[in-house]
């Protein structure tokens, strides 16, 4: 596996295959990858269930924390993001999203799942916010860096699941 670049990225944005939504391309293509932007936030009101075949998956019930301005104040928690951009990972890669080290610096973290070969959607991911005196976040804040990975084959199939498309 080998980590595309800014370069190969780029190709793949130039080709409308890679990304749509971009807020400022020149802000957002990092060397080895592309900065994912905040849309909407959510906090958990619920317990979600998980078995192994997904037929009693439960998703739990979230809901949207509204933007009463520009800015945002997260207390200590765990919260769902949605992100501005929609993704389309090429069916040759896997995607991987990191939190940013700003985001690490103000005392808050992500965690992400892996984007399969041929994922396509606006997709979320779970903030933590450690810091006890919370953090404070602005519209379209970028929290994440995707980076693309391209695998040593081709897989047999391209990603068909529940969350294909999801958020568009």
């Amino acid at each position: 596996m080998a980590v595309l670049s800014d370069v190969e990225i780029k190709k793949l944005i130039r080709q409308n295959s890679l990304i749509e939504k971009m807020i400022d391309e020149a802000v957002q293509l990092q060397p080895a990858g592309i900065d994912l932007t905040l849309a909407e936030l959510f906090e958990f009101e619920e317990a979600g269930r998980l078995d192994f075949t997904n037929q009693e998956r439960v998703l739990p019930k979230c809901r949207k924390l509204p933007f009463n301005s520009e800015w945002m104040k997260l207390e200590s928690g765990v919260y769902k993001v949605v992100y501005n951009e929609i993704i389309h990972i090429p069916t040759d890669c896997i995607g991987l999203a990191f939190p940013r080290s700003s985001l690490l610096r103000c005392g808050a973290f992500m965690h992400c799942a892996v984007w399969d070969p041929g994922y396509e959607g606006r997709s979320e991911s779970l903030v933590v916010v450690s810091n006890k005196h919370g953090i404070k976040l602005k519209r379209n804040a970028r929290l994440a860096q995707l980076i693309l990975l391209k695998l040593a084959t081709p897989p047999k199939a391209k990603y068909s699941g529940k969350y294909l498309r999801e958020n568009i």
